[in-house]
């Protein structure tokens, strides 16, 4: 009944129109153009990519070197204790779930296609070292581990943080727009958050899209393979296209719990056993060796390598770091709205620390372990088994898998698990893409209707068969990479908006209770609502100086001086407005019980309000000290309870005297230290 009753509660569309009709109308444009002028699209869109890359290399790499450091600090710093959500929430998943999910949705379908290609291509032709010597084969993995590493992970993980810290601490929509909320403040709402969401959907879109076209035809050259089917014709790639999006609609039906979840943990272990298989069939002690120099040779040159730009090099050098590190930047900054929203959506309730431990450390660790097996053991196999067989088709990136599963025994056995490792890793990609489209065109919607989830699977994989048809993959990709640029700059500004959120999340977490609430007794409440409400003027608390704090020093004093006990109340309420009790000792420091009049301004809320010289102040009586602690405000205490805090406070003050360890200070400056 329970069931029912949400089912009947869902809404039929959440679709937010400024979002979404501009994103479909744009990506309509684009797809029209890719299919409809393909020559022109081939030739316009790589060429803004290259001029691109070409002026802005130096910008992509402090920036993802930026990425980096800031998650670093957040992750060691106070802020990191903070949890995504309110204090008691706790996980929606299992450490194991979740870093399945982060592996599968972040870069597993990319692991299956390059895990060969990447270090095999920089073995050949590296950036610097000789190619097919052993200097070039430790340069291809240092590489290969710089763009799958530390720093891919965080631009994912910036992205992600920002978006899981907004939406589940602050309660806004689990969108982009949401991060800019500390600086557009309610702006978010209107034609700037419309336009930044929208920009962030049709990137997606096309990247997800891309990705499926890609995965397509490696699906396709696998199973050609492995059966000699002519998998070559565009009907069969479609084909391919077709099944991977129904089965992404099954899972997206099924929900992100069971469906997206289960497919991700199956992904995990196929994957997990697809490596082993490796390592055991292949140079076992070469693979640890070189994994360990692998993690070594990368860590000692991180710093090297994240600002490394080849300014003082020839331009064959250049151009390595152009096609290669810059595109990656590029590529993993592109992806970032869908794989840094799909890691925000499952990490509800884990602290700042873990989050940021969890996606930098765990799938770059895995990242290494799978570039070691599959790069070095390609490299290994090229040079002592296939005789540079491997190398000549290392340009036939969709089929070298499944070439260099040739040279392993059981080869056809590890070739079907990877077809079947990829066509998952090809339903999670689309699966969790349409969800995450649908939050984006939805604005975060917590319960948006099934058949929208099926219409962006739809619509994911409309595009891919349009791209595949046209021959635009290379023209989408391009443009891609080219939106890549401004996504940097919307990075950067959410950096600074998630450091402004967790200022202001801290100062409220640590804002304490008044210190006169711990006298009140909840008597006279109607005239404390009053103070409450009413911002005190400077003549309001000069009354109440002269009404309550002094006639109550004045009490103390006199019961002190019968009791044989030095005091003096000192008071000035014509220039300074102060008044103090002081008892004298002359071996301490002597006890200063002071109030004063202290003054600060309202909050200001608009630029207008900050630049007026007459902006409105707010008076407080507050406390100060001999030893200089700060003070507090007291302006809600009654006499009797003003008299109780003077006694309080000499109280501490009597039981640090008798403190040895806080002689130090407690002393009077000028005397020796007592006699142990």
């Amino acid at each position: 009944m329970k069931d029912s009753n949400q089912e009947e509660q869902r809404p039929k569309t959440t679709f937010s129109a400024p979002v979404v009709l501009p994103a479909l109308l744009g990506l309509g444009a684009l797809l029209a153009f890719c299919a409809l002028y393909p020559e022109q699209a081939g030739r316009i869109f790589p060429s803004v990519q290259a001029w691109v890359v070409r002026q802005f290399d130096w910008f992509y790499t402090v920036a993802v070197s930026i990425f980096l450091v800031f998650l670093l600090l957040l992750a060691v710093s106070r802020f990191g204790q903070i949890r995504l959500g309110p204090e008691d929430a706790v996980p929606d998943f299992t450490f194991l779930s979740w870093t399945a999910m982060l592996f599968a949705a972040g870069m597993g379908i990319g692991l299956m296609y390059f895990g060969v290609a990447e270090p095999l291509q920089h073995f050949l032709k590296p950036p610097t070292a000789l190619g097919g010597t052993p200097a070039a084969a430790k340069e291809a993995l240092q590489v290969t581990f710089f763009h799958w590493g530390f720093h891919a992970w965080s631009v994912y993980g910036t992205m992600g943080l920002v978006l899981a810290y907004f939406g589940f601490r602050y309660n806004l929509p689990l969108t982009m727009r949401s991060g800019l909320y500390p600086i557009l403040r309610g702006r978010i709402n209107g034609p700037i958050g419309h336009g930044v969401d929208a920009f962030a959907l049709v990137g997606t879109i096309a990247g997800i899209a891309t990705t499926l076209g890609y995965g397509a035809l490696q699906l396709a050259a696998g199973l050609h393979l492995l059966t000699g089917w002519n998998t070559s014709t565009a009907a069969f790639r479609l084909g391919i296209i077709v099944v991977v999006v129904g089965l992404a609609g099954v899972s997206a039906v099924s929900g992100l719990d069971k469906g997206v979840r289960r497919l991700s943990e199956l992904n995990l272990s196929l994957a997990l056993l697809l490596l082993g298989f490796v390592v055991i069939t292949g140079p076992t002690v070469f693979l640890l060796q070189a994994l360990a120099e692998n993690v070594g040779g990368y860590l000692s040159s991180l710093v090297d390598l994240s600002l490394r730009t080849f300014a003082y090099e020839p331009p064959r050098e250049q151009g390595w770091f152009a096609g290669w590190t810059i595109l990656y930047w590029a590529w993993w900054i592109s992806w970032s709205p869908f794989v840094g929203m799909f890691i925000a959506r499952i990490s509800r309730g884990r602290t700042i620390r873990e989050f940021i431990i969890g996606v930098l450390l765990v799938p770059t660790a895995f990242n290494l372990l799978w570039m070691t097996a599959f790069g070095n053991g390609a490299i290994w196999m090229d040079s002592h088994v296939a005789n540079g067989a491997l190398a000549q088709t290392a340009s036939n990136v969709d089929a070298l898998l499944f070439r260099f599963f040739e040279y392993l025994p059981a080869t056809r056995a590890a070739s079907w698990l990877a077809v079947v490792l990829i066509a998952i890793f090809f339903v999670t990609s689309a699966d969790s893409g349409a969800f995450v489209v649908d939050a984006i065109g939805s604005r975060g919607h917590p319960r948006s209707p099934v058949w929208q989830r099926l219409f962006w699977a739809m619509v994911l994989g409309l595009t891919a068969m349009v791209l595949l048809l046209s021959g635009g993959l290379k023209a989408l990709q391009a443009l891609t990479l080219v939106a890549a640029l401004p996504v940097t700059l919307i990075l950067l500004m959410l950096c600074y908006g998630l450091w402004r959120g967790l200022l202001a999340d801290q100062a409220h977490s640590t804002q304490d209770l008044a210190p006169a609430t711990s006298f009140w007794s909840g008597q006279h409440w109607r005239r404390r609502l009053e103070q409450i409400v009413h911002d005190s003027t400077r003549e309001d608390v000069f009354r109440f100086m002269q009404a309550t704090v002094l006639p109550a020093m004045h009490q103390v004093s006199d019961e002190l001086r019968r009791r044989g006990v030095l005091a003096d109340v000192q008071h000035d309420l014509d220039e300074g407005a102060t008044v103090r009790l002081t008892i004298p000792d002359p071996e301490l420091r002597d006890f200063i019980y002071g109030v004063r009049i202290a003054h600060r301004h309202l909050p200001v809320f608009t630029v207008q309000d900050a630049s007026e010289d007459g902006r409105a102040q707010v008076f407080e009586p507050t406390t100060f000290f001999e030893d200089g602690r700060q003070g507090y405000d007291i302006q809600y205490l009654r006499m009797e309870e003003v008299i109780a805090d003077i006694l309080r406070q000499y109280e501490r003050y009597r039981s640090l005297s008798a403190n040895l360890r806080t002689h130090l200070l407690s002393r009077a400056p000028g005397h020796s230290e007592p006699m142990s």
